[in-house]
Formats: C-alpha cells, structure tokens, sequence
C-alpha cells in the first residue's frame, strides 16, 4: 500500500509539474527551518511524494530485516523483499536525479524501478497469502483486470483528450488503473499455477500477464509521445488483452 501510494504520488507531483519545486532542492524543501518544509501547494505535492516515499522507504527495509531474521518466512518470500530492499536506494538515487537533471530517461527508470519494486511485494504477498487462495482468486484476479484494461484506456492520452483535458486527476486514475493491470497479470498465473490442473491454461494465463505488460508499456509510450500509430497499436494491444482476460474467465470457471 506504502509503494502504491509514493508511485501514485510521485505521478501527481510530475502531473502538476512539481517536480522541480522546492527550488530543485533535494532532499530538502524551500521553506521552514533547514528547508525542510514547502512554502508553496507546488512543492508541497513534491514535498508529501517524498515524505511517503520515506516511509515506505523504512517500511520496505523492515520488512526485509524481519524476513532475513526469521526461520519461519518462506525464503522465496524473503529473497523478493530483500530485492525490494537492495532496489530501493537505487530508486532513492534515481529521485534525486529526477530533480538535478530532469530528463526523460531518468523520469522512466524513476518510474519503472518503481514498478519493478510494486511487483515484487505483489508476488511476495500472493505467497504469503498461499495457504489462503483458491481456484476463484483466479477469476477474480482476471476479472480486475477486464475491468480495469478499458478504463486504461479510457484515461490514456489518445482517448481522455478527445473527452476532456489529460488532468493531473485524471493521471492519477491511470496510473492506479496501471497497477491494477500489472496486479491480474501477476496474479492470476501464480494462482492458477497452483491451483488448475490443466497446463494448457496455466500457459495461457501467463501469456495473459505478459500481454498485460505490454500494453502497460504501450500506455505510458502514449503519454510520452504524440505518435498515432503507436497510439492506434496501443488501443488495438488493449482490446486484445480485454478479449483474453473475458476468455480466461470463462476458461478457468469451465476448467473449475
């Protein structure tokens, strides 16, 4: 929750285009004593993005000291957070680059390590959770994922701007619908791995997941560049992912 809230955050201070507020201070703001507060509503969207960033910052490391510590966690458990935990100053550098350069390529991997950082505790949570899942969660999993491809696409810069304005809200609502995709497509194959008995749909339900993560690629490109072919592979890529989600829905219900 911690890193789903900083990578939606860290979406609204780029989105109100604060991220270079606070005067390009880091890790320091541009008010209050020693800086360490914001003086205006602009630094201050930067302002919190790091304050929640820290948190989850502290709350990632914990969670990997006390699985390293601890006989009991499962050590596929364990090797993810402590992946989190080794990735998540790597993310801290690439922050403070975002602000002393500012470019493009540090603006992506800033975003992707982030991605890659929400993806590990996903798949270190659905293990947890493993003695507690069943076949369902594999149609639900599937089911958030039909529901949230269309308003992927609905709030992606080629669609939105034909309704209304590409606002910093209604970035906020793609990006959480982002993670809700990348979410299903971890999901439902580590589930239904454990839980179908027909390798045939286990495959398929992970070629779902990779498809899913190609159209999350293809949706961020789109609110990067002005290119309507892409655009157009995009929404195209989308349907078919929709498509296969409603049909792995109906797959795994026969199946179960």
């Amino acid at each position: 929750m911690l890193v789903t809230a900083t990578i939606l955050l860290g979406v609204a201070a780029k989105a109100t285009g604060s991220g270079l507020a606070c005067e390009a201070n880091w890790p320091q703001c541009d008010a209050g004593p020693y800086n360490l507060f914001p003086a205006n509503l602009p630094s201050f969207y930067e302002w919190f993005h790091r304050f929640v960033a820290m948190f989850a910052g502290f709350a990632i490391i914990g969670s990997a000291v006390s699985a390293w510590r601890s006989p009991t966690v499962d050590r596929r458990v364990t090797a993810l957070v402590v992946l989190g935990m080794i990735l998540t100053p790597i993310q801290v550098v690439l922050g403070w680059q975002t602000v002393a350069q500012y470019t493009m390529d540090i603006l992506s991997l800033h975003f992707w390590t982030a991605v890659l950082i929400f993806a590990l505790f996903v798949i270190a949570t659905v293990l947890v959770w493993e003695h507690r899942l069943q076949a369902r969660h594999v149609t639900g999993a599937l089911a958030l994922g039909a529901v949230a491809v269309p308003l992927h696409v609905l709030f992606s810069p080629p669609v939105i701007t034909e309704l209304t304005e590409y606002s910093p809200t209604v970035q906020m609502i793609q990006y959480g619908v982002t993670l809700a995709v990348v979410a299903a497509a971890i999901v439902a194959p580590m589930i239904g791995r454990w839980h179908l008995e027909d390798d045939r749909l286990t495959g398929y339900l992970s070629g779902t997941g990779v498809l899913a993560l190609v159209v999350v690629f293809l949706g961020r490109q789109t609110g990067m560049t002005f290119n309507a072919a892409l655009d157009l592979f995009y929404v195209v890529t989308a349907g078919l992912l929709l498509v296969a989600f409603l049909a792995g829905i109906y797959l795994v219900r026969r199946t179960s």
